[in-house]
Parts: structure tokens; C-alpha cells; sequence
């Protein structure tokens, strides 16, 4: 029998815990730990109610490597499935290569005081994941993740080279409010307000924050929305294990009044992430903003409307201009009524979960470290289909992928 520990109980860490719990055949004695209890608890009344099974809780500070290797031992899980922080990746890691455990994230390392995430910290563990024989897979979200897992199915199926690939997240949703984040505000806003790279022959390119946009029609009704492009950690893993991509970009919708509000908050400080002093006391201003903005994990009892996230793919296939849309659409109450989350959250969830499952039935289990392209993508695709992120494309002429706007 499978013991796994979550770890975090966010919006991700209840969606993760719920998925988990209804596949019992793969997923055995499973342990939910946080900082905060209480949280782990709630989660674990929510599951039992919807699904009958017991998950065991547990405190943990996921920054301590050693307190978090005495719990991989307590609970004798084979796989940490981390959904906390991404500050916390390498120390979780560190756990996990002391208490000999295998390990999976669904977000790169990024340092609490330099607005920077990338593979670089994560890949040097390489040697030794593979010298312990123990496996470590890396961004097993949507995007990264699936996004991740879409571009190597159609490597393997529908191209020969790609050549571009256009990333699109589109959020269609309304959750009511006058500004929040979908996810954790820190990392939200951290992300948005970085300076945006693109990969264009051979080099990352860096442009302003959100100086580039353009309107992008969803299928399926969804509708039409503003993207933006920004820089996304995938691009980095994708440019370097598929090297025939000549042009990557990630594309991002945004709504005026988000884009609005965080003007003004970077305008008046609110984003920085250095310390001030108030009242004799350091404090982040961005931190202190996480804490009055509404919690991505209560968004989900308000949130209506649809996710629509894929890739839009150019290519040569026997020597031919070939392209394709490959996407899901997901609808936030529908997310909410499964597992009381919104769509945000259960579309990174369900393939933390899947990512988890494939490790501990064996198809990705390999020594070493790994993002999720690395790995045969046909058992994943098929799972999503199964576990509630159903995926459609559909193949478009060169005038159909031009009409994207981003081919």
C-alpha cells in the first residue's frame, strides 16, 4: 500500500487531497501537514465527508529539512507531493534525500528576497537523487505541467520538429471581488511583475512587464479575452529538452480592473518584496498585502465562469507545415461542487495527483530529477481524461494558426 505526504494545505493542497483520497488502489495511508493544523484538519473533515475516506494531519515547518524528514519517517510515505511554497522546494528536497523518500512539486524553487524562479537550484540535485536512487519530478501543475506534458505528446504523435509554441492561460472566470489573485497573492504578483522573457532563436529575450498583448478567442464559447505575455518557468525546461524550438512564448489573460489595481499598488510600494520598517518592525509590504487580500482558497464559493489553458503548436511534420490547439476547459463551479475548490487550484491539483500517480505505479520512477516533458506523456494524457481535465485539439491550417494571433 502507497503512503504519500502532502504537503501545504492551500486551495492546491485540498483539490490534492481530495483527488488523492478518490483513488484509493494507488493512494493508500495519506497524510496532509502544514504549518497551520487547523487547516490540514478542515481539509480532512471536507474529504472524509465527500469521499469516506480518513486522511491522517500533521504540523510541520517545511523550512526545517530535518523536522520534515522525521515526519516523511513517522508517516513511512514513498512520495512527498509538495504543494507548499516554492521557497520551501530545496529544503523539502533535503528531506527527502535524508529520509529517503521520492519527491514531486508543481512549482521551481524561487528565494524569498530576489523575484527570480528557475530550474538552476533544482537541477544541481541531479547527482544526488540519481546516487540515492530516488526520483524527483519537477512542475507537475497545468502550466507547468501539463502544458509541459501537451507539448511532448504532440512531439511524440503529431510533429517531427516543433517550431513554435504559444502557451495560453485564459481565466474566464469572475469571482465577484474587487481584486484578488487566483492563487497565492505573493507568488501571483511576484510573477506578473517581472521583467518578461521569451525565447526567440536560441537566446531568452527580455521585454518590460506586460508590454505585449492582444486579443485571444477561447473555444467553445469560453470567449474572447486580453493575453499578456509574461514569462513562465515551462519555457525553460521546454527550450531545453525539445531544442528544435525556435520561438516560445506564454500568453496570460488579465482583466483591466487586475491590472488596474496592481498599478496602483506597485505605484504606493505595496508589491515590494524588500523590508521596511513600521512601527519598529520589519515587515515585506507584499507579504502584508497576502494578508489583507482574500484568500485564493475561499474564491471558489463565488467564482463563476470557465479556464481555458493550452498550447498552440507549430511545426514540420514529413516535411510539411503542420499546427494544432491542444487545450481543456475547465468550469469553476463545477471544480467547487467536487471538491470545494475553484478552477484556479483543481486545474493544478488533478495533475499534481496524476504526476504522483504515474511515479507510484512506475512510469516515471527513474533515479534523479526530472520536469514532467522528460517522460513518456500517453499514461498522464490519459489520466487527465479520467480524473476530470479532459483535453481536446484540433489541427489548424498555417492560416487557422496565424488567425491566433500568436503563431
Amino acid at each position: 500500500m502507497n503512503k504519500v505526504l502532502i504537503i501545504g494545505a492551500g486551495g492546491v493542497g485540498n483539490v490534492v487531497a481530495h483527488k488523492c483520497a478518490m483513488v484509493p488502489e494507488v493512494f493508500g495511508e495519506i497524510t496532509l501537514a502544514s504549518r497551520t493544523v487547523s487547516k490540514c484538519d478542515a481539509i480532512a473533515a471536507e474529504v472524509k465527508q465527500r469521499t469516506g475516506r480518513v486522511i491522517a494531519t500533521a504540523k510541520v515547518d517545511a523550512d526545517d529539512p530535518k523536522q520534515t524528514a522525521e515526519l516523511i519517517r513517522r508517516t513511512g510515505a514513498k512520495l512527498v507531493i509538495n504543494v507548499a511554497l516554492p521557497y520551501q522546494d530545496l529544503t523539502i528536497m533535503d528531506a527527502c534525500l535524508e529520509a529517503g523518500c521520492d519527491y514531486m512539486d508543481t512549482a521551481n524553487y524561487e528565494p524569498k528576497d530576489v523575484a527570480k524562479f528557475e530550474y538552476s537550484w533544482q537541477w544541481a540535485y541531479q547527482e544526488k537523487f540519481t546516487k540515492a536512487g530516488l526520483s524527483a519530478l519537477l512542475g507537475s501543475g497545468f502550466d507547468p505541467g501539463v502544458t509541459n506534458v501537451y507539448t511532448a505528446w504532440a512531439l511524440k504523435h503529431h510533429f517531427d520538429e516543433i517550431h513554435t509554441l504559444d502557451i495560453i492561460d485564459v481565466n474566464g472566470g469572475n469571482h465577484g471581488k474587487a481584486f484578488a489573485t487566483n492563487f497565492n497573492p505573493e507568488i501571483n504578483i511576484r510573477e506578473v511583475t517581472a521583467e518578461c522573457r521569451h525565447w526567440e532563436d536560441g537566446k531568452f529575450v527580455e521585454t518590460p512587464p506586460m508590454s505585449l498583448h492582444q486579443a485571444f478567442t477561447c473555444p467553445q464559447g469560453v470567449g474572447t479575452y486580453e493575453i499578456y505575455r509574461m514569462y513562465h518557468e515551462e519555457l525553460e525546461s521546454l527550450v531545453k529538452h525539445i531544442p528544435t524550438i525556435k520561438r516560445a512564448q506564454f500568453w496570460m489573460s488579465f482583466s483591466p480592473n487586475y491590472l488596474k489595481h496592481l498599478e496602483v499598488l506597485g505605484n504606493v510600494g505595496m508589491t515590494r518584496i524588500d523590508p521596511v520598517i513600521y512601527n519598529g518592525v520589519e515587515i515585506v509590504p507584499l507579504q502584508f498585502l497576502k494578508a489583507v487580500l482574500p484568500d485564493p482558497g475561499d474564491l471558489g464559493k463565488t467564482t463563476k465562469g470557465k479556464t481555458c489553458i493550452g498550447n498552440v503548436i507549430t511545426g514540420l511534420k514529413n516535411g510539411k507545415f503542420k499546427a494544432i490547439y491542444v487545450y481543456n476547459i475547465c468550469d469553476h463551479e463545477a471544480c467547487f461542487a467536487e471538491v470545494g475548490s475553484q478552477a484556479i487550484s483543481y486545474t493544478t491539483g488533478v495533475p499534481a495527483m496524476i504526476g504522483a500517480k504515474q511515479v507510484l505505479e512506475g512510469n516515471w520512477r527513474k533515479p534523479g530529477v526530472w520536469n514532467i516533458e522528460q517522460h513518456d506523456p500517453d499514461a498522464f494524457m490519459a489520466d487527465l481524461n479520467v480524473h476530470g481535465l479532459p483535453w481536446q485539439f484540433i489541427e489548424l491550417s498555417e492560416e487557422q494558426a496565424k488567425a491566433f494571433h500568436v503563431a
